[in-house]
């Protein structure tokens, strides 16, 4: 696997450690599925693994992120869309657009996870503040991002207000997917209900920022 056309392949030892950290993943969510988030030790993933325990909390230094195994990915995930957007493309344009076709894509990232998996998240306190945390990171990145492109001054404070809004969003349609995959509904009917629901709240915010941060 590599991360760009260009880029050298993985080496062996890349390679296995990557299986290895997968693997420890895999089990660990099997145990936690299986047994409840709260009920489940490191030293009992180590075993299951087959590994040492340190080796699990070398690779997952949080017990949280063993399940939550995303966090670069999804942190960035905003920044991303609108350091990417089109010509003449507004960072709510491109949110907007992503949004819908994560939605469309029923993409883990937007909160499809399967119901096991979403009652697990919405039944740990402790996942869900990690989730919180996640949440928090990735529209401080945004608002990072939003600077950037606009070239803000020092003590602008737009960026990170329309980051919060534009977070803020997202955060809701995540935590409302889950919700309703949570309590058993398909993936066809959450992302009938979102893909309404994401151009309800993308409309409500358009009059404000329909044309901030527009790509030249």
């Amino acid at each position: 696997m590599t991360s760009s056309g260009t880029a050298a392949p993985l080496g062996l030892r890349e390679r296995k450690k990557l299986r290895t950290r997968q693997h420890i993943s895999d089990i660990a969510t099997r145990l936690f599925l299986a047994r409840g988030y709260d009920n489940v030790t490191i030293a009992e993933i180590a075993v299951a693994a087959e590994v040492a325990k340190m080796t699990v909390t070398n690779y997952f230094p949080r017990k949280e992120d063993l399940i939550l195994d995303v966090h670069d990915e999804f942190v960035g995930s905003l920044a991303r869309t609108v350091r990417a957007r089109r010509p003449g493309e507004s960072a709510l344009a491109a949110l907007r657009r992503a949004q819908l076709a994560a939605t469309a894509a029923r993409e883990a990232l937007a909160g499809f996870s399967g119901p096991e998996f979403a009652r697990l998240i919405s039944s740990s306190p402790a996942l869900a503040g990690r989730l919180r945390e996640f949440h928090e990171e990735r529209e401080q990145l945004l608002a990072a991002a939003l600077a950037e492109e606009t070239s803000a001054a020092a003590g602008d404070f737009t960026p990170r207000i329309a980051a919060a809004l534009l977070g803020g969003i997202h955060r809701a349609l995540f935590e409302e997917t889950v919700r309703r995959t949570a309590q058993g509904d398909s993936d066809d009917a959450v992302a009938a209900a979102l893909t309404g629901l994401v151009t309800e709240a993308f409309d409500t915010l358009e009059p404000a920022l329909g044309a901030y941060a527009v790509a030249a």
